[in-house]
């Protein structure tokens, strides 16, 4: 037969894990709001169109990619994926390279402008977080924001 002490410890831990996970429960819903928000407004400062954007960082991520493999990454049909590479090829971003195993196959790679026009895309983005973080924050919680940083990597991680 349980104790009554034991008891109304574990029912006392229950309720402390219950509040625990709606604590972060909470917490996950507003840092998902919070960080879709920042993303949004960050990426107001993109001169070219997101997708493309979307396309040149996949490529500097994860290096050489067929268009379908572009395509599943980015979440879009194929026959989508091909318009957006035939775009970027014109402006002379990207470039084509035969696939080093399938003859059938060809690899899409950011070229050197390709690869300077996301650097100054992220570049924009950047600053613009730099300038909201100095006018916006106090040292004290730019310091606290610094702090967090590897509490969000940790969960990107996950």
């Amino acid at each position: 037969m349980p104790h009554p002490e034991s008891a109304a410890a574990a029912a006392g831990s229950a309720a402390a894990a219950g509040s625990a996970a709606a604590s972060a429960a909470a917490v996950a819903a507003e840092l998902r709001t919070a960080t879709g928000k920042l993303t949004r407004r960050v990426k107001l400062e993109d001169q070219m169109p997101l997708g493309q954007v979307a396309v040149l960082g996949a490529l500097d991520r994860s290096g050489a990619m067929t268009t379908s493999d572009l395509a599943a990454d980015q979440r879009v049909r194929p026959q989508s994926m091909a318009r957006a590479v035939g775009l970027l090829m014109d402006q002379g971003l990207i470039t084509r390279r035969a696939h080093p195993t399938d003859g059938r196959k060809t690899l899409l790679e950011l070229s050197t402008a390709g690869q300077a026009l996301l650097e100054e895309e992220r570049g924009r983005r950047t600053d613009w977080l730099a300038r909201a973080i100095e006018s916006e924050l106090t040292a004290e919680e730019r310091e606290l924001l610094s702090r967090a940083i590897g509490l969000v990597e940790r969960l990107a991680a996950h």
